[in-house]
């Protein structure tokens, strides 16, 4: 009787503080609770469609929903690509009577949704474009009602997901590349006031006071404080008006500090501080990018592992479905939604719901050793092979270069994050972007460059040894290794002038990258433990955990069945004898739970 009236305290004590009202102060808004519907869920569908879904076009790495901004800036692909399939006069707004949307059906988008798995939908109602996917008054003639679907979307599609138990999420840009008031990225950031007060605020307040979102992300706060968004305004009016089961995003501008975390196609964090969720896409757009190769999709075991990989750290993830303009999910993307839904019906007692184990992972030295023809790499969000972690590795080239011209050189690193380069064991380079600038009289640029200098004297003809060393942190990933001299232009050092060897028996330098990956992922909830092996295990699985009880039990959480095992010298050895891998259903990642 006590537990029971312990817990209804507990949930009123709760109920009190959400529904408390909160005030436009980081203090007030601080003290707020996050609900925790978002922290359970782990899994939600990001949708990027709007006008840029038409042309569905940028070059293999970039965004898709950016069009109109390389429009802007004359990037030379998109206009190209523009003119020669749209015609000489044709404008950005002009994609407005060819977005169609003639086959979307927001229903069956939603049952998609809830058969991946996922607990939340995320639409993007607004890109930076400004076009809205609702019959804005604030958007006259540059809405999806006016405009060519004739439709609003973000009604039907909130309706549409309110019919299962997901939660309705909405994406909106702060920002607009196409409003008079304040161009983004063109006008002077501190001229955005009448913009934000004018324009954004009533649209905001339009938006969610009519269809009342439980998630609020928002976008493109880059160049203002939180102060000139009226951010924590905006927040306390938005949770004052759903109540407790608002969420917001910690992208509101400098000095909010505030709202759930969103890493963007990166490793995911080890933050428990707060909620996060990581953000990406199943390519490496957003948006649809018909550009895009087959190689840039993430696998259904790949996505599969990551995922487990982020809910192990206590995280989650935002999945992203860029549907054709036509309102078509393709194919490709519907198949990667399916696979993780049919993985989380077997295994997702393990991922919904759960904490942070003690320890996040087992771990395990992956190497990969080859030769690069020369050290001229932009991976942006990738890494140097798919064995290498995206965040976090390191790369080292060894062997020997040469000169055409007995002169002073100076050499280019371009890098992101570190690297440091020894010419006949001497250090001409040594940069780490998150470190103090160089002394001792080591030659370096700005601190805020990423590009380092230093010189050395070839003979020419003579080989010297060289090595560069390469660590990258997170987000953006490259190096470059250049060099000029009086009779030499600036280049990537050529591939001829490289060696991998003093015998000279081939070009290039040898590398070898290494990172850190895991190949066990824990998670926890009660009194229950699971172990997600993203390697299959042959014959056993050894986790390094806390000595357990006596009584526990180990089930293959694939068929249910219960497995020998034994503690020894820390090690938990579990028998997986009787496993074969054919047999299993699931694919990617196999979970084991220890359980009393």
């Amino acid at each position: 009787m006590k537990k029971i009236y312990l817990v209804f305290i507990l949930l009123v004590s709760s109920f009190t503080m959400f529904s408390q009202s909160v005030e436009p102060n980081w203090e007030s808004i601080k003290s707020r609770p996050y609900p925790q519907w978002f922290s359970d869920a782990k899994l939600g569908i990001f949708i990027h469609w709007g006008l840029y879904s038409v042309p569905s076009y940028c070059g293999l790495e970039s965004y898709g929903e950016w069009y109109y901004r390389g429009l802007m800036v004359g990037d030379s692909s998109r206009v190209a690509f523009q003119k020669k399939n749209y015609g000489e006069d044709f404008e950005y707004s002009d994609f407005d009577k060819l977005f169609k949307a003639e086959l979307f059906n927001a229903d069956e988008w939603a049952d998609l949704f809830k058969r991946s798995g996922a607990k939340y939908v995320l639409l993007v109602t607004k890109h930076h474009d400004g076009y809205c996917l609702w019959d804005s008054k604030h958007a006259p003639h540059w809405n999806s009602v006016e405009g060519g679907p004739k439709r609003n979307i973000v009604e039907e599609l909130t309706k549409a997901v309110r019919k299962t138990d997901m939660k309705m999420g909405f994406y909106y840009s702060l920002p607009e590349w196409t409003n008079p008031l304040h161009i983004w990225m063109v006008s002077p950031p501190d001229s955005i006031g009448r913009y934000v007060e004018e324009h954004m605020i009533p649209q905001f307040k339009e938006l969610i006071g009519k269809y009342k979102p439980s998630m609020v992300f928002v976008d493109g706060e880059w160049y203002n404080t939180a102060e000139q968004w009226h951010a924590a305004e905006l927040i306390s009016w938005y949770y004052n008006l759903v109540g407790y089961e608002a969420i917001v995003n910690d992208r509101w501008g400098h000095g909010a500090d505030y709202g759930f975390r969103t890493p963007e196609y990166s490793a995911g964090i080890t933050q428990t501080d707060r909620p996060w969720a990581e953000c990406r896409g199943l390519g490496r757009s957003f948006a649809l990018n018909r550009n895009e190769p087959l190689e840039n999709y993430i696998t259904s075991e790949q996505l599969i592992r990551h995922f487990a990989k982020l809910v192990a750290a206590g995280g989650g993830m935002t999945l992203n479905v860029g549907p054709a303009a036509d309102g078509k999910i393709p194919l490709l993307q519907q198949e990667r939604l399916t696979d993780l839904g049919n993985w989380l019906q077997i295994n997702g007692e393990a991922i919904y719901g759960t904490r942070p184990y003690s320890k996040f992972y087992e771990e395990k030295n992956v190497v990969l050793d080859r030769i690069d023809a020369a050290v001229d790499f932009d991976w942006v969000r990738n890494s140097p092979d798919p064995i290498i972690a995206y965040d976090n590795f390191t790369a080292c080239w060894q062997g020997f270069v040469t000169a055409e011209f007995s002169e002073k050189y100076a050499v280019y690193v371009e890098a992101d994050d570190a690297a440091s380069v020894i010419i006949d064991g001497k250090m001409i380079i040594n940069y780490d972007q998150n470190a103090q600038p160089q002394a001792d009289g080591m030659a370096q640029d700005a601190a805020t460059s990423k590009v380092k200098v230093g010189y050395f004297d070839f003979v020419a003809g003579k080989l010297y040894p060289i090595e560069i060393k390469y660590k990258e942190n997170t987000h953006q990933a490259s190096i470059k290794l250049y060099w000029e001299s009086a009779s030499q232009e600036k280049e990537i050092i050529p591939t001829e002038m490289l060696y991998c060897d003093l015998a000279q028996s081939c070009h290039g330098l040898k590398v070898e990258y290494k990172c850190k990956q895991p190949y066990v992922c824990y998670t926890a909830k009660e009194a229950d433990l699971y172990a997600i092996a993203i390697e299959f295990p042959q014959d056993e699985l050894i986790l390094n955990i806390e000595k357990p009880s006596k009584n526990i039990k180990v089930i293959f959480m694939d068929n249910q069945e219960e497995l020998p095992w034994k503690y020894k010298k820390g090690q938990l050895i579990i028998n997986t004898e009787s496993i074969k891998y054919n047999d299993v259903k699931s694919k990617g990642a196999w979970t084991f739970k220890i359980t009393q």
